[in-house]
C-alpha cells in the first residue's frame, strides 16, 4: 500500500491539482479513471484520497508516462495501468464495473514539451516526431513532407487557427522541394522566417504546431471519443473533470456538458419532441487558476477546468 499522503513530485507540478481533486469529490472506495496519466501528479493526489478498497485506472499514450506508472503500480495494489487513448476507455474490461470519476489533462504535458528529442518544442531543437506515442502514427516530419499543400493549410488554420495557413502550406511545399524537413528548428526557422518574430512574446511557429501535433495525435478525434466514454462508464454521482489549454479543446468540452445539461433554446417552428432531460449536471464552469499558481506555474494561465457529475436518467442503470 502507498503511503498515507502522496503529494505531487517537486520536479513536476499538476496544473490545478487541488481544484481537479475538489472537482472530482473522491469517494474513499471508488473507482477513478486518470486518462492522461502523465507523470502522475493528479493520479497521486487521488491514490491520497483513496482507501484500501480504491481503485486507480491510468492510461496513457505516451511509452515514457506508461512506464512511469508502471513503477506505482508496482508499490500499490490499487493501480492499474493501460497503454492506450483515453479515447479507447470503454474497451478497457477494468471500466466495466463501471467509474466514479474520470480525469483527461489535455495537450502536451511539460516533461514531453522540455525534451528536445520528442519533437514538439519550437524552442529546442529535436527530431521533428511530435507523437505522444512514437511508436504509432505518422512523425510530424512525415505529415509535412507528404501531406498536398491543401491539406497542410487545412490542417494549419483549423487545429491552430493560424490566419497565414496558406502562406505557411505554400512555404512548406516549396522547401521541402529542396530538402525534406527533419528537425523542429528547421520548421519553426522557416515559419519565424517567413512571418517575422512580432512582438517577441510569442513565437511565430506557435500556433502550427499546436496545430501540427493535435492532427498527428488525432487529440480532438480522441477527445469527442473519449467524452462519450467517459459520460457511458461513468456511474451515477460520477464526476467528470477535464482540463483544456486552448479554445478548441474547451470549446469540444464545454459543448458536451452543456448539451447534456441543459435544454436547447426553444423553438416554436420546430415540431413538438419529448422534453428534455439532463443527463449531466455543470459543477462550477469555467475554473481557472488563481493568482498564486499561475506565479509558481506559468502554463497553469491557460489552463480552463470543467467538471460534470453524471445525472440518474429515468430507465436507465447507472
Amino acid at each position: 500500500m502507498a503511503s498515507a499522503s502522496i503529494a505531487p513530485t517537486p520536479r513536476h507540478v499538476p496544473v490545478l491539482w487541488a481544484p481537479v481533486l475538489e472537482g472530482l469529490a473522491v469517494r474513499p472506495a471508488g473507482t477513478y479513471l486518470d486518462g492522461t496519466f502523465g507523470r502522475g501528479g493528479h493520479a497521486r493526489g487521488i491514490l491520497e484520497r483513496l482507501g484500501p478498497e480504491g481503485r486507480l485506472l491510468v492510461m496513457d499514450k505516451d511509452p515514457e508516462a506508461i512506464r512511469e506508472a508502471e513503477a506505482l503500480a508496482a508499490g500499490d495494489a490499487r493501480v492499474r495501468v493501460r497503454h492506450a487513448s483515453f479515447a479507447t476507455l470503454g474497451e478497457w474490461g477494468e471500466t466495466a464495473g463501471g467509474l466514479d470519476g474520470v480525469l483527461f489533462d489535455l495537450g502536451v504535458s511539460s516533461p514531453q514539451l522540455d525534451e528536445a528529442a520528442r519533437g514538439f518544442s519550437f524552442r529546442l531543437d529535436g527530431p521533428l516526431d511530435m507523437r505522444m506515442d512514437p511508436t504509432r502514427g505518422i512523425s510530424a516530419a512525415e505529415f509535412v513532407n507528404t501531406a498536398s499543400e491543401a491539406e497542410i493549410a487545412r490542417v494549419l488554420w483549423e487545429y491552430g487557427e493560424e490566419r497565414q495557413s496558406r502562406r505557411i502550406a505554400r512555404a512548406i511545399v516549396a522547401r521541402r522541394a529542396e530538402r525534406p524537413f527533419e528537425r523542429t528548428g528547421d520548421l519553426a526557422d522557416l515559419i519565424a522566417r517567413l512571418l517575422g518574430r512580432g512582438d517577441g512574446k510569442t513565437h511565430p511557429a506557435t500556433r502550427s504546431f499546436q496545430a501540427i501535433r493535435i492532427h498527428v495525435n488525432a487529440e480532438l478525434d480522441d477527445l469527442v471519443a473519449g467524452l462519450e466514454a467517459a459520460e457511458r462508464a461513468l456511474k451515477v454521482g460520477g464526476r467528470l473533470a477535464v482540463i483544456s489549454f486552448h479554445s478548441l479543446e474547451d470549446r469540444i468540452t464545454k459543448q458536451f456538458i452543456a448539451e447534456r445539461a441543459k435544454a436547447p433554446p426553444a423553438n416554436r417552428r420546430s415540431p413538438v419532441v419529448a422534453p428534455f432531460v439532463p443527463r449531466l449536471r455543470d459543477v462550477g464552469g469555467a475554473i481557472k487558476a488563481d493568482e498564486a499558481e499561475v506565479a509558481i506555474n506559468p502554463r497553469a494561465r491557460s489552463a480552463v477546468l470543467r467538471v460534470a457529475e453524471k445525472l440518474a436518467v429515468a430507465g436507465e442503470g447507472a
